[in-house]
């Protein structure tokens, strides 16, 4: 495989993150925001009562504006496996592509299918046609999530695959091993549920702005019920699918799970960094220099989190590298060099074969698949130069990956206070907690791009774990067109992110569009009532 320049692959990884960020605005208010509109919409058909009947059909107003600019970056993101990384998916196509072709098929296709009824269909089907309608919108987007998380978590931790050398691909053969393993399960949970407490906060922070104007009082707290209970619930998933999460990172990826503390030198009962500041005087994985300026952890949490046993031992960045620990497996961990020495031979192993089979020398290709096979676990080291390509951004895994929990502990405390209040009816009185509910909306923002900086930039330098290096994925396009069209993506998407806010905030400003008889009510002794 052809290496191209450093700039060219940075440029690439940019043009994708820059997508794939922007992509992420849409995705988490378009899944949460279904969810709960359809519970406003259930709670219409089974009361009967008008008022939730257009509170639903407020928020599937939002729905819909946030929906049509989401599909839109969502169709370029999955564009770029075939412009910017066509190595990648020459490589890996046959398995990466089977969940995305499910996606746009099954997925895709149902929220298709369904929304225009839900959307059109207002009077003109039963009620439980339009209510079943809405619930598969609402299936629809979360299937669509589980298919590109699957996607995703099979890059993170490959496996159901065999390499074939005679095409140079890697092939399917155990489809239930690629949708099922434990990464792809936890990643799905994790994101949905920040998606319900994404949408939930947004619901809220909305709801809270007509408290503050007084318009709209009685939607207002109907919309906070239904989304503080959405969102506390979410939350508090999110910290069971997070606990998940780190245990599978540290058993799959160990060097993200060291990036995300900070950890250098590993240690039996690792503490969880609960606050701390790096320091940035650490320029090399193994120099003495003291990695923190100040922290403050919680004793033996890491190694309970990550191992299930208090006083596991957790490998540091310079143990990976170094090897010689003992895995949870039994077996010795490999050094960096011994890896790369493996994975070169993989590499020389392929080729080999080729020029054998090539020349009809068959034993010979026996011996040097056998070679590839022994071998090819390692295949992605034999592209890395030196040890320091091994070890992902620390600070910014680092930095990201707290300030994500800590915002998600901030969250779980904030649902609970709103559901404090709303129990003693004081909601539309508390302006203080509605301003926090307002302005915590651009939190749940930085929230859901923080876990994906994690995700993401944590498996440095792989595409896929151990298997794929970035700079080998990457296709062959001057720097410069690359970085043309990430100019021309940023101007297009930063023009769509624009337009959406506008749209929404015209109407969020107009306001549902509540039955004659109710339009008016804003009186307290009929809030209270409710």
């Amino acid at each position: 495989m052809e290496l191209l320049s450093v700039s060219a692959v940075n440029w690439s990884r940019a043009q994708f993150a820059l997508t794939a960020g922007y992509h992420w605005l849409f995705v988490p208010l378009t899944i949460g925001l279904a969810l709960i509109m359809s519970v406003m919409e259930t709670i219409y058909v089974r009361t009967g009562d008008p008022k939730w009947k257009s509170t639903a059909k407020f928020w599937q107003k939002i729905f819909g504006i946030n929906f049509a600019i989401g599909i839109a970056t969502g169709i370029i993101l999955e564009f770029q496996f075939g412009t910017n990384w066509s190595n990648y998916s020459w490589f890996v196509g046959d398995i990466f592509g089977a969940p995305l072709a499910i996606e746009g098929i099954v997925a895709f296709f149902l929220e298709a299918t369904f929304i225009s009824i839900m959307f059109f269909g207002w009077n003109r089907v039963s009620k439980n046609m339009h209510l079943a309608s809405t619930w598969l919108v609402t299936l629809g987007a979360t299937l669509s999530a589980y298919w590109i998380l699957v996607a995703n978590a099979w890059m993170q931790y490959p496996v159901g695959m065999e390499f074939n050398p005679d095409t140079v691909r890697n092939e399917m053969n155990d489809f239930w091993a690629v949708i099922s393993s434990p990464i792809a399960v936890n990643k799905f949970l994790h994101a949905v549920f920040s998606c319900w407490g994404f949408a939930a906060a947004f619901v809220l922070g909305v709801s809270s702005w007509y408290l503050l104007k007084k318009r709209h009082q009685d939607f207002a707290l109907k919309s906070i019920k239904v989304g503080m209970i959405v969102g506390l619930s979410g939350f508090v998933l999110l910290a069971v699918t997070g606990d998940g999460s780190g245990h599978e990172v540290a058993q799959k990826q160990p060097m993200k799970l060291a990036a995300m503390e900070g950890l250098y030198q590993g240690k039996e009962g690792a503490g969880l960094i609960a606050v701390g500041m790096l320091n940035p005087a650490k320029q090399a994985y193994n120099d003495r220099v003291d990695p923190y300026l100040f922290k403050m952890e919680i004793p033996k949490l890491l190694s309970l989190l990550g191992y299930r046993d208090a006083n596991a031992f957790v490998p540091g960045i310079e143990n990976i590298i170094d090897g010689g620990y003992t895995l949870p497996d039994g077996t010795v961990a490999l050094s960096f060099r011994e890896r790369k020495e493996r994975g070169e031979k993989a590499i020389q192993a392929l080729a080999d074969y080729k020029t054998a089979t090539a020349e009809g020398r068959l034993d010979d290709a026996a011996q040097h698949k056998r070679i590839l096979d022994e071998n090819y676990a390692h295949f992605g080291y034999g592209y890395l130069e030196s040890e320091a390509d091994l070890v992902p951004d620390v600070p910014l895994t680092f930095y990201t990956f707290h300030l994500m929990v800590i915002i998600g502990c901030y969250f779980i405390l904030f649902f609970l206070i709103v559901w404090y209040f709303v129990h003693k009816k004081k909601m539309h009185t508390e302006r203080w907690l509605q301003y926090v509910a307002l302005w915590s909306i651009p939190l749940a923002y930085i929230a859901g791009q923080c876990g994906w900086a994690v995700a993401e930039m944590g498996r440095q330098p792989w595409t896929i774990q151990d298997v794929l290096p970035v700079q080998t994925a990457v296709s062959a396009v001057a720097t410069g067109n690359i970085v043309a069209t990430f100019i021309l993506f940023a101007i297009i998407f930063t023009g769509m992110l624009v337009a959406e806010v506008t749209i929404m905030v015209k109407q969020i400003k107009k306001g549902p569009d509540f039955p004659p008889e109710v339009s008016g009510s804003n009186r307290l002794m009929e809030i209270d009532e409710d």
